[in-house]
């Protein structure tokens, strides 16, 4: 079932329930979140797996950890980058944190916030959730992370459609 779930996954559809109005949200809450943390924030959009993903059935929290190494979340100067990652096909939302935030906060924070998208995405809610989600794991960041006097922004807010 999961392979049909893939197969018949497109990135058109992907782009309908993510366009440019919700990724102009989702951007907006992460510049918004992120004047209130030193943490940097990236969301990352996918419609599917490839199909050798799926027969070594991997799961949408593996796939979430490459795709945190390929956009360089790691690449901070705190270690406080925080992946938010949607695989489409699989209904499924994972939070990876670099090992600064993943220290202080813990694993069923993030998970509510994944719970909360999931939840706004079930209702087809994309925008909601996906501001609801950035709101969640910018707040979480804020406990730990302060924003800093001159900071630079670190990562690019925009969202990214894998």
């Amino acid at each position: 079932m999961r392979a049909l779930r893939h197969f018949f996954a497109t990135q058109a559809g992907t782009r309908r329930k993510f366009g440019p109005a919700v990724l102009d949200a989702i951007e907006a809450a992460i510049a918004s979140a992120e004047l209130r943390t030193s943490g940097e924030i990236r969301f990352a959009i996918e419609t599917s797996l490839e199909l050798p993903d799926l027969w070594a059935r991997r799961s949408p929290r593996e796939r979430a950890l490459d795709v945190f190494g390929e956009l360089r979340v790691w690449d901070s100067e705190l270690a406080n980058g925080v992946l938010i990652y949607v695989l489409m096909a699989d209904r499924d939302v994972e939070i990876v944190a670099d090992r600064g935030a993943a220290g202080c906060i813990t694993p069923a924070e993030w998970e509510a916030a994944c719970r909360l998208m999931e939840t706004h995405f079930r209702q087809r809610r994309f925008a909601e959730g996906a501001v609801a989600g950035v709101a969640a794991v910018g707040a979480l960041l804020e406990r730990h992370f302060p924003a800093r006097a001159a900071e630079r922004d670190e990562q690019p807010n925009q969202p990214s459609l894998l």
